[in-house]
C-alpha cells in the first residue's frame, strides 16, 4: 500500500488541529531527531498563534530523544535558517506555513549546511516515520535560548554590501511586512543601513487582517500608494515568515519576483559573480533567460520549489538562485529565499545606480504575465487536467519536467502544475503578445474547468 506523503512543497504543513496534530508533530519530530542523530537542533518559530504550541512540542520531542535545542524564539525563516548553517548546529526546524492562511502551519526541517532537507532525506524521514523506528536514548537533551540569532544574522548581511556607500544614499523605502515575522528583522537591518523605513502593517498578528500572508500584485495596493505618497525610493512586501519579498518601484508598480530577481542577476552579475550560473524553476520568466543570453550565461532549470533550486545552488555552487513568488537565493549567506538579504542587494543595487528602481527596469526586455489558479475537488483530478492540457491543439514543444509547460512559440508559454501545499491547480503564462497571452490563458483556463 503506497504511503501518503508528507512533505510537500515545502516542509510538512497542514491546518493545526485537523491534519498536523499534535501526535503527528510528535512523531514526525523523533523521525527528524532520529534522522539528525545528534544535535543541537535550533528551533525557530513564525507569528502564527499555534507556533508556540508546537514549537513547545517540538523541542520537548527532540529533548526526549536526546538532543540538545538551542531554542530562536520567533524569527523569519532566513535567520533559523542561517543559525543552522552558523557551525554551532547540526541542523534547525522552523515552525511556520509561510503564505498559507492563518489555520495552516508547519514543520520545515534544514540540515547543517542551512538548507531544507533534500527530496531524498525527506523520504528517509518519512520512512522512518511510518516505521516508526525512532532512535531511544537513556539520555535527556537540555534546552537553552539562543538570543544571538537575529543579530548574527544582522551582521553577515550587512557585510555582504556596501553598507557605507548605502548610507551616504540615505534611500527611503517603505515595508509592508504583512503582520508577520519579518517585523522583528527587516526594518532593522535597513534602518542600520541608513535608510528612512517607513513600516506598514508592522504589528505580529497571526490572523493576517492586513491583506493576507502572501504577497501579490493584487493586494499591496496600500504598499504602492505608500510608496508614491511617501516619496519612497522603493517598496517590499514579505511573506508571513519572512523569506518571500515582493517588490515594487518608485512609481508603485509591483513586479513578480522573477522580474526583480532578474534585475538583481543583471547586477550581480556584473558586479560581483562574473560567469556565475544561475539557478530558476521552470516556470521563470523568459526575461531571465534574455538577461543571462546578454551576459553569456547558462540558466539551469529545476522542479518548481525552493527546496530544488537550493539544492541545486549547492550542488553547483551557484550564487544566484530565484523564483517568480518573490524567492531570492543568495548563496555568499545561504542558498534559500530571504526577503532581508533581498532588500539589502536591492539597497545595494541602487546605491550603486545611477537610475531609479523603475528606470532599472525600463531596461529589462518586456513580457507580460499571467498567474492564476483554480481550486481542486479532489487531488485526482490532478492527472486528468494536465493531460487534457497537454493533448490540446498543436503547441511548438511541450516539456513534462513539473507539471506541463506548453510552449506556443518561442516567447509565449503556458505552465499548469499541482499546487504542493494546498489543493490548487496552479497556471502560469507569459508572452512578448498581450493579445495572444490573454487569449491562450482563456482558451487553456476552459479546459482546466472542464477536466476538475
Amino acid at each position: 500500500m503506497q504511503r501518503q506523503r508528507l512533505f510537500g512543497t515545502n516542509g510538512v504543513r497542514g491546518v493545526y488541529g485537523k491534519d498536523l496534530t499534535n501526535d503527528l508533530v510528535i512523531d514526525l519530530t523523533y523521525a527528524i531527531a532520529t534522522y539528525y542523530g545528534s544535535g543541537p537542533i535550533a528551533v525557530g518559530y513564525d507569528g502564527r498563534r499555534s507556533s508556540p504550541a508546537i514549537s513547545r512540542l517540538v523541542c520537548s520531542a527532540l529533548n526526549s530523544a536526546g538532543l540538545d535545542v538551542g531554542d530562536a524564539g520567533l524569527v523569519p525563516t532566513p535567520c533559523l535558517q542561517f543559525a543552522a548553517k552558523s557551525g554551532r548546529y547540526n541542523g534547525g526546524i522552523m515552525i511556520t506555513a509561510s503564505h498559507n492562511p492563518p489555520e495552516y502551519n508547519g514543520i520545515k526541517p534544514a540540515a547543517a549546511d542551512g538548507v531544507e532537507i533534500s527530496r531524498e532525506d525527506e523520504l528517509k524521514v518519512e520512512e522512518i516515520y511510518y516505521e516508526r523506528r525512532f532512535a531511544t536514548t537513556s539520555g535527556h537533551g537540555r534546552e537553552f535560548a539562543d538570543e544571538n540569532v537575529i543579530p548574527s544574522y544582522a551582521e553577515k548581511v550587512l557585510s555582504l554590501v556596501d553598507a557605507e556607500k548605502i548610507r551616504s544614499k540615505r534611500l527611503t523605502v517603505a515595508m509592508d511586512v504583512g503582520n508577520g515575522a519579518q517585523a522583528v528583522c527587516a526594518p532593522m537591518i535597513a534602518q542600520r543601513l541608513g535608510c528612512k523605513v517607513i513600516v506598514v502593517n508592522g504589528n505580529i498578528d497571526s490572523d493576517f487582517p492586513s491583506r493576507g500572508s502572501e504577497p501579490t500584485p493584487d493586494n499591496l495596493g496600500v504598499l504602492s500608494e505608500v510608496v508614491r505618497s511617501g516619496k519612497a525610493d522603493f517598496g517590499v512586501a514579505f511573506d508571513g515568515d519572512g523569506d518571500r519579498s515582493i517588490f515594487c518601484d518608485d512609481s508603485g508598480t509591483i513586479y513578480w519576483g522573477d522580474v526583480t530577481g532578474a534585475l538583481l542577476a543583471k547586477n550581480l552579475l556584473a558586479q560581483k559573480h562574473h560567469g556565475a550560473e544561475i539557478v530558476c524553476p521552470v516556470n521563470t520568466s523568459i526575461v531571465l533567460e534574455k538577461v543571462a543570453e546578454q551576459a553569456g550565461l547558462n540558466v539551469v532549470y529545476t522542479k518548481v520549489g525552493s527546496v530544488e533550486v537550493s539544492r541545486e545552488m549547492v550542488e553547483r555552487n551557484a550564487p544566484l538562485g530565484l523564483e517568480e513568488n518573490g524567492g531570492f537565493m543568495y548563496g555568499p549567506i545561504n542558498e534559500v529565499r530571504d526577503g532581508a538579504m533581498t532588500t539589502a542587494l536591492v539597497l545595494d543595487m541602487l546605491a550603486g545606480a545611477r537610475k531609479t528602481f523603475s528606470g532599472l527596469v525600463e531596461e529589462l526586455p518586456r513580457t507580460f504575465k499571467i498567474k492564476t489558479k483554480f481550486s481542486l475537488g479532489s487531488r485526482d483530478a490532478v492527472s486528468k487536467v494536465i493531460k487534457a492540457c497537454i493533448d490540446h491543439g498543436s503547441p511548438k514543444r511541450i516539456e513534462t519536467m513539473d507539471g506541463a509547460k506548453i510552449w506556443i512559440d518561442d516567447e509565449t508559454w503556458l505552465m499548469v502544475r499541482p499546487s504542493g501545499t494546498e489543493p490548487l491547480i496552479r497556471m502560469y503564462a507569459e508572452s512578448t503578445d498581450k493579445l495572444l497571452l490573454d487569449s491562450k490563458v482563456e482558451e487553456y483556463s476552459r479546459i482546466v474547468k472542464a477536466s476538475i
